[in-house]
């Protein structure tokens, strides 16, 4: 699973970690172990995490003396999209904004 096409648009880190997320997404994740799967630095995975909990799309909870990091469900979509996407959403997508 991945993140849902209308998630991809944003920064390249955030965008990482939901795929990373999406692909645990009953059991979630703790830092460590996303740190092992997305390719950041610490202060970019930690300021990725900080954006998508400020925008809701992921939950943290503690589980024991664990902190588990879980996708929140509208997140998490099918790998192939069945959509069709034309040029000039295309390159809205790659343009920073």
């Amino acid at each position: 699973m991945r993140a849902k096409g209308r998630y991809r648009d944003r920064h390249e880190a955030e965008v990482a970690v939901l795929d990373a997320l999406a692909d645990r997404q009953e059991d979630g994740m703790t830092v460590f172990e996303l740190r092992s799967r997305v390719d950041v630095d610490i202060d970019t995975l930690e300021t990725a995490l900080a954006e998508l909990k400020e925008d809701d799309l992921i939950e943290v909870t503690n589980e024991g003396q664990r902190t588990v990091i879980l996708p929140d469900e509208e997140v998490v979509g099918p790998e192939e999209t069945t959509e069709e996407v034309g040029f000039l959403e295309k390159l809205r997508r790659r343009l920073p904004f």
